[in-house]
């Protein structure tokens, strides 16, 4: 019962904890079903979509502003049908109808407000209406009467509108899949204009907001450790450690906030997303991997340890997101309030002393670097000089008294592609550093990701919540970040049943998101169908499904010799030769599977009894400490089935021995762990 006497809508049947923080709203909400629309069409009027994500800050400004309003409510339910979409549990959705947005303004962000006809064609568009005009924007009530007046009076002009709004669309269909992959020279123009629009003085690329290049930093990795390219390597150091330094990285808990608002990397928008934090957290890991750096080993691991304890769900997924706001103390909810501390706070917890000591060393001042004299933590370029063991009992008295703040509301839906990207990471952090509890975790998402995302034929649900798999169909990226996830757990278990469930999902990515030139779509050729089949290859938050899928792809024909997954892979990469050249910042984790195809990739068998062998342990820790790009790595006992890399490879007088191939054609084998190394490149401090 919501506090104005009326029942809950339609949503409060949904999984989403998005679509459940409507379910109180007097709007007559409806999820994004048939019957919404056939009910516009039925009472003929236009459609509201609104659509939005639970971690997203001015999702809860507009929601509160007028979705919570009696009279605006009023106004919707007798002149709109209204539909309310969860972006991350329909991105299929989001993607089509942001494109209109961002072709139609020149700009999109969330809340998403766009307006359709009853057959789903969009006509007006916009992102955060305010309820009062502000700064030259319209009141919301403003727009609902506008487009309700044309609709009632300018019919014919709406649908014309629509029409050619859907014909524009429909004509941006991206043909690159018959192309052949980057070569050097592409991927040589790539760093160049990397180089160009790095930002030497503060680390990133470009200028506010800025958000963790994470896809990008991959790729600059597996150059340098390809071609030797300096430029390369410190770019990506520098980066990653203005990152771990700034207000961006959480100097208590560990984890990455979503991005920082200014250039500096001072002031994050203080959510928390899940997919952040497993790229970061790989990336660390591989910077390590190629540095011995303490920051980056420091990073991955607090990081890791974060998604462990305050995103992963009972079940033993890893649940979405942590919202940006909190509850300051007073009953109002504020952005990054959880997070911030004052000189006074300071004081209270710590005493003059140790108060001072905080101050100097995470940067809190009485003018604040945030907002009401507060400031976000932060951690000086050099170190030196502070008492380690006073600064890490102040770290640990902050963060108990943090822990008694109220805390973040947390997005609990396990979505699969973002779950792929933890299991990869985790599994990588655990194997480098020698923490079996996050191999472990990593294998407890696999394992629900099997149960209860894939059914009998192997196609994957898009999400779950509560140990009950959702209704929508998993995309691309869906299938190609868990196989990657995968691959990188069989790689460190030796369990080939991890690569054999990879192969499964990539099958699905050849038979049904494929066409005949080797392009790639967001969703499968039987999926629902919209006003357009999205089809994006570029990286934004995450990496795109389509660079994705051939970075996947690759993996699986190194482990296997499937020609067919090595031939969409590089088909796949045409997409790369055209776009990494023009702009490398959006196609970072193409550029990555592209270095990858450079250097073979290099295939590593590891024979030997198991892993608790000393010998065999070493050989299979150097193979995943090398840094040749997109090296896969295989394990098991002379004469195992688990992996087809393992066949006909023997133990070496009858000692643990490891295998370094391309393209199947191997090297003579080695039973010396320092002779692997050189061989993969691996750090001489690793």
């Amino acid at each position: 019962m919501r506090e104005d006497g009326g029942m809950p809508n339609r949503l409060a049947q949904a999984t989403s904890p998005y679509l459940l923080q409507h379910a109180e709203n007097p709007v007559d909400w409806w999820p994004w079903e048939d019957g919404a629309f056939e009910e516009a069409r039925r009472r003929d009027v236009p459609v509201l979509l609104s659509v939005g994500y639970s971690a997203c800050h001015w999702c809860h400004v507009m929601a509160h502003e007028s979705f919570e309003d009696g009279p605006t409510a009023e106004f919707l339910n007798s002149h709109f049908v209204s539909v309310k979409v969860d972006r991350e549990e329909r991105p299929d959705v989001d993607a089509v109808y942001m494109e209109a947005v961002q072709a139609a303004t020149g700009q999109g962000g969330w809340p998403m407000t766009v307006f359709l006809t009853p057959d789903a064609e969009p006509f007006y568009f916009g992102t955060y209406y305010p309820p009062e005009p502000r700064h030259g924007m319209p009141s919301f009530r403003q727009v609902l009467q506008g487009v309700h007046q044309a609709w009632a009076e300018r019919r014919d002009e709406v649908t014309e509108v629509a029409g050619k709004i859907v014909r524009d669309l429909a004509g941006r269909e991206i043909s690159y899949g018959d192309a052949r992959p980057p070569g050097e020279a592409e991927l040589g123009q790539a760093l160049l204009g990397l180089t160009r629009e790095y930002d030497p003085q503060r680390g990133g690329f470009g200028g506010a907001p800025k958000f963790p290049p994470s896809m990008v930093v991959e790729f600059l990795l597996r150059h340098h450790a390809r071609t030797g390219a300096d430029g390369a390597l410190e770019m990506a150091r520098e980066t990653c450690e203005r990152m771990a330094r700034g207000g961006i990285y959480d100097q208590l808990g560990g984890g990455f906030a979503r991005y920082s608002v200014d250039r500096e990397w001072v002031v994050p928008h203080f959510e928390k997303m899940l997919y952040d934090n497993a790229l970061l957290c790989r990336v660390y890991a591989h910077l390590w991997r190629a540095t011995g750096s303490d920051l980056a080993r420091r990073v991955a691991l607090e990081t890791a340890d974060f998604m462990v304890r305050e995103l992963r769900t009972a079940e033993g997924g890893f649940a979405s997101a942590l919202d940006a706001d909190s509850d300051d103390g007073t009953g109002r909810h504020v952005e990054g309030a959880y997070y911030v501390w004052t000189p006074a706070q300071l004081t209270e917890v710590l005493g003059a002393d140790d108060a001072a000591l905080a101050a100097r060393y995470f940067g809190v001042t009485e003018e604040g670097t945030f907002e009401h004299g507060s400031s976000v933590l932060q951690l000086p370029r050099q170190e030196d000089g502070f008492d380690a063991e006073r600064i890490a009992s102040v770290r640990e008295r902050l963060l108990a008294v943090r822990d008694g703040r109220p805390a973040p509301a947390r997005d609990d839906k396990v979505v699969a592609a973002w779950n792929g990207l933890a299991i990869a990471a985790l599994a990588e952090t655990g194997a480098y550093f020698e923490r079996p509890d996050l191999v472990e975790a990593a294998v407890a998402a696999a394992d629900l990701l099997v149960r209860l995302h894939l059914d009998e034929q192997a196609r994957l649900s898009r999400t779950s919540k509560d140990g009950r798999a959702g209704a929508h169909a998993g995309v691309l990226e869906d299938y190609a970040d868990v196989a990657e996830g995968l691959l990188a757990l069989a790689s460190v278990t030796g369990e080939g049943v991890w690569l054999d469930f990879a192969g499964l999902l990539l099958d699905h990515v050849i038979t049904r998101f494929t066409d005949e030139s080797g392009s790639l779509y967001d969703t499968a050729a039987d999926a629902e169908r919209l006003i357009r089949r999205p089809q994006d290859p570029t990286d934004n938050a995450t990496p795109s499904g389509w660079t994705a899928a051939a970075g996947a792809l690759l993996s699986y024909a190194a482990h296997t010799g499937s020609e067919p997954h090595r031939t969409a892979a590089e088909h796949a990469l045409g997409v790369v030769k055209a776009l990494g050249p023009r702009v490398p910042r959006f196609v970072g984790w193409g550029l990555a599977a592209a270095e990858a195809l450079l250097d073979g990739p290099r295939e590593v068998a590891v024979v030997g009894p198991s892993l608790s062998d000393g010998a065999t342990k070493g050989l299979h820790r150097t193979a995943l400490l090398g840094t040749a790009p997109g090296a896969v790595v295989a394990f098991g006992a002379e004469g195992s089935d688990e992996f087809p890399l393992l066949a006909g490879r023997p133990l070496v007088d009858g000692a643990p021995a490891a295998y370094v191939c391309r393209n199947f054609t191997c090297d003579a084998p080695t039973t010396d762990p320092e002779r692997l190394r050189i061989a993969l490149g691996a750090a001489l401090n690793s």
